[in-house]
C-alpha cells in the first residue's frame, strides 16, 4: 500500500472515525481503524473509487466509514491502532502525508517527521454491517440542532436502557423525536424528504450515539437517513449517511413510554418571560441551592420572582419581568433541568405553560406564527415546595 494525502483531510478523517472506537475492547482488533487505499475493496468496488481512502471502525454496536481522496500509487489494506493513528495524524506538520506499508509495519511520512506503526491482521477485523435501506434525508444543521435539543432529556443510567434512546417516528414527511429520564420530556417535530411519501418507521437510537453523530455530519448540506421499512425497523439498526461519512448503529430494545399522553391538553396559566434574562437569573439564585435543592418561581401579573435556599442556608432572590395569563402560581424545578430546556428552545422570549404546582409544566419557545404550535416542547416536572 501506498499513497499520499493532505495532512488536514487525514487529520479529518482520522479524528472522525476514532470517535467510534471503544475504550475498552472486547477483542484487540476493534481497537484498530481499518484503512484501505484505492483497488476492490472501496466502496463501490474499484472504478471511480480507485483514488479513494477508505477508514473505518467498529465495535459491534456503532460502526464508522469515511471515504476521502487520495493519491494511490499502489492500492492495499492494513489495520493499525486507531487511537494513535488519530493522535499521530493529529500533530503532524502542515505538508502532505505519504503513507506506505513494509511487511507489517506502515510508515507515515510527512515533512521531516516519520512514523512506524504496527499492524493487526487484518482478516481478524470483523466485516461491517451493511447500510439498511435509504428512506429519506433531512437538512443537516437543522437534524443537528433537533438531536440536540432532544438529546438532553435522555437518561444516562444504563440499568433502564429504554431511557437512554431518542425514539424516533416518521410518518410520511413528518419525523418526531422524542426522549425522556422521567423527570423530563423533549419532543420535537420536523420535516424531512422521504423516498416514500407513505414511508413510516419506529426505531429507539442510543441518545449519545445520536447526538454524536448528528453533529458530526454538519460538513454535508443534507444527511441521509437509513432504516427499515413500514412500522418495523430493518435489521434493528439505523444508518446515516453524509459529506462522504457513513455511521450505523445497533437499536435499543424495549417498549417506549407512551409519551403523548403526558402531555397536558390544556392548561390553568401561561407566562413569558425573555429567555436570556430568565437563563441568567436562574444560573444566579442555584449558585446559593444545595444539590437537589429547588429554585422556587412565584409568578404574578407582570413578574416572576426567583428564589432558592432556605432557613439557615444561603438564600438568593431575584425579580424578572414577566407576562402571565391566568391565576399567580408558585412552582418550583430543578434548577439544571430548568437551564437544559431554556437553552434548547432556541427562542428569545420562553413560554412556561401549567395547570397546578404539583403537575408537569412545558416549556416552549415562540411559537412560528400565532396560532401555530411550536415544534419543540419540554416537559418538566415540578418539585414538591414543603410547608
Amino acid at each position: 500500500m501506498k499513497f499520499r494525502i493532505d495532512r488536514d483531510a487525514l487529520a479529518d478523517a482520522v479524528a472522525w472515525t476514532a470517535r467510534t472506537l471503544p475504550v475498552r475492547p472486547p477483542v484487540p482488533v476493534l481497537a484498530g481503524m481499518h484503512i484501505v487505499a484505492g483497488g476492490e475493496d472501496t466502496a463501490d468496488g474499484g472504478g471511480e473509487n480507485s483514488d479513494r481512502l477508505k477508514l473505518s471502525a467498529f465495535d459491534y454496536e456503532v460502526s464508522a466509514q469515511v471515504s476521502t481522496d487520495i493519491d494511490v500509487e499502489e492500492a492495499g489494506t492494513a489495520l493499525v491502532s486507531g487511537r494513535l493513528l488519530a493522535e499521530i495524524s493529529r500533530s503532524l506538520p502542515p505538508h502532505p502525508v505519504e503513507v506506505t506499508t513494509d511487511g507489517a509495519k506502515v510508515m507515515l511520512r510527512c515533512g521531516s517527521a516519520k512514523f512506524t506503526l504496527l499492524t493487526m491482521p487484518v482478516e481478524d477485523y470483523p466485516t461491517l454491517p451493511e447500510m439498511p435501506p435509504a428512506a429519506g434525508s433531512v437538512g443537516s444543521d437543522e437534524f443537528a440542532a433537533a438531536v440536540g435539543q432532544v438529546a438532553i432529556a435522555a437518561g444516562k443510567d444504563d440499568t433502564i436502557p429504554m431511557l437512554t434512546g431518542v425514539r424516533v417516528e416518521i410518518e410520511g414527511e413528518t419525523v418526531t423525536l422524542a426522549s425522556t429520564d422521567r423527570y423530563r420530556l423533549a419532543v420535537r417535530e420536523l420535516h424531512w424528504k422521504p423516498e416514500r411519501p407513505d414511508f413510516s418507521a419506529v426505531a429507539l437510537v442510543p441518545a449519545k450515539t445520536l447526538a454524536d453523530t448528528a453533529k458530526s455530519l454538519t460538513a454535508g448540506a443534507e444527511v441521509s437517513i437509513a432504516l427499515g421499512g413500514t412500522g418495523g425497523t430493518g435489521d434493528g439498526m439505523i444508518g446515516f449517511e453524509g459529506g462522504g461519512r457513513r455511521t450505523t448503529s445497533r437499536l435499543l430494545d424495549g417498549d417506549f413510554v407512551k409519551y403523548r399522553s403526558l402531555l397536558p391538553s390544556e392548561y390553568a396559566g401561561l407566562a413569558e418571560i425573555p429567555t436570556a434574562q430568565f437563563i441568567e437569573a436562574v444560573k444566579r439564585v442555584s449558585l446559593v441551592a444545595e444539590r437537589n435543592t429547588p429554585v422556587r418561581l412565584s409568578f404574578s401579573q407582570g413578574e416572576v420572582v426567583l428564589e432558592a435556599g432556605t432557613g439557615d442556608e444561603a438564600q438568593a432572590v431575584e425579580a424578572l419581568e414577566a407576562s402571565l395569563e391566568g391565576d399567580d402560581i408558585d412552582i418550583a424545578f430543578n434548577p439544571a433541568f430548568l437551564l437544559d430546556g431554556l437553552t434548547a428552545i432556541g427562542s428569545d422570549v420562553a413560554r412556561l405553560s401549567f395547570t397546578t404546582p404539583t403537575k408537569p409544566a412545558v416549556l416552549t419557545g415562540k411559537p412560528p406564527q400565532d396560532g401555530e404550535n411550536p415544534n419543540y416542547r419540554y416537559l418538566i416536572m415540578p418539585v414538591r415546595l414543603s410547608g
